[in-house]
């Protein structure tokens, strides 16, 4: 699907612009804590032409046969876009995280690291993160490592999405 750079677009979020739009694919989750599974999800990323771009993602569970299951994770934030491709994300969940992330974009691809995570007492321990997410000959590809309840930082999401 084409895209086109929105005429109001801030200078500041150029490294990031390829993301903007709606986004569907699937893709597969593993932790030490859970059990493999297959997943459905949905991003979009938004800009009204002030230094960021608002995010929103949805999940679903799926079967082998890629249907539905039950409804999973929800994030929203805002991915605040600096000088020469520094970025800064807020995001919060609804499973009770908020998290503060910085990083850098360029090429294409974007990369961060939590610098703090807060949680809600009935929420799961999550104490850092990195997100790599990359344009792959038009495709959003994107990996999630996490750090949660003991565990060292390593592989939990990664998925492939088509632009909507």
């Amino acid at each position: 699907m084409p895209f086109e750079l929105p005429d109001n677009l801030h200078p500041d979020c150029g490294p990031v612009a390829w993301l903007l739009g709606r986004w569907g694919g699937h893709g597969k989750g593993d932790y030490p804590t859970i059990g493999a599974f297959d997943y459905g999800q949905e991003l979009v990323f938004q800009q009204d032409g002030r230094p960021f771009l608002h995010y929103f993602a949805r999940s679903w569970i799926v079967d082998e046969a890629g249907e539905k299951v039950r409804d999973a994770a929800q994030e929203t934030g805002f991915l605040r876009c600096r000088p020469e491709g520094h970025v800064e994300l807020v995001l919060v969940h609804s499973s009770g995280i908020a998290e503060v992330w910085y990083g850098q974009a360029a090429d294409g691809k974007l990369e961060l690291h939590t610098a703090g995570v807060s949680f809600t007492e009935s929420a799961k321990e999550v104490t850092a993160g990195h997100r790599l997410y990359g344009n792959v000959e038009g495709r959003l590809l994107y990996a999630y490592d996490m750090a949660a309840v003991g565990q060292e930082l390593q592989p939990h999401l990664w998925a492939q999405l088509e632009r909507q």
